[in-house]
């Protein structure tokens, strides 16, 4: 099987456009509101232009993909100074493999823990979600906010901490003299 996790590039605001449409569709049927159902191609092209998209794909289709907002790009109001998880979706046709833990798991690990050396991250989703909130908390995040998006979707945003605080013993060593 060939998969792989790229950097999503502008001429692939398309298919991460209807991939995400696609998999948001179910929660619309459910009254669930993300902004995302509302986008364009063209907001895609931009978020992909500014911000790092991940996309898994398997045999050169996409069937999942993250978007990973990092501190500096976030306006004021952004409730961490962290990288904020966006615009997670695996597609329908790819629902119950693995697909989503895969991208999740590289986008933590691999792009914010290894590669950039976050402290954490943080994401978003709907207080009403069936099942989101509960995926996430299995995964080590814990809720710290509650915000309503411009749909009038209450959210619950949970963040998690990849870098444990020094021990006060191993603290005391580093510490500037």
């Amino acid at each position: 099987m060939s998969q792989s996790v790229q950097v999503a590039k502008p001429d692939d605001a398309e298919e991460i456009f209807a991939l995400l449409q696609r998999a948001y569709a179910s929660l619309l049927r459910e009254n669930i509101h993300f902004t995302i159902t509302q986008g364009t191609v063209a907001e895609v092209r931009a978020t992909i232009e500014q911000e790092t998209v991940l996309v898994l794909r398997k045999w050169q289709r996409a069937v999942a993909t993250v978007t990973v907002r990092l501190p500096w790009a976030q306006d004021a109001s952004a409730p961490a100074a962290l990288p904020f998880i966006h615009w997670f979706a695996v597609d329908p046709d790819y629902k119950g493999q693995g697909y989503g833990r895969k991208i999740i798991d590289w986008a933590e690990r691999r792009l914010l823990h290894e590669t950039l050396k976050a402290p954490g991250v943080y994401l978003a989703t709907a207080i009403k979600h069936p099942w989101l909130s509960e995926l996430y908390l299995r995964r080590g995040y814990q809720p710290f906010c509650y915000r309503t998006n411009k749909l009038g979707e209450e959210l619950v945003f949970l963040k998690k901490e990849f870098i444990a605080i020094a021990p006060p013993e191993v603290a005391e060593i580093i510490q500037p003299a």
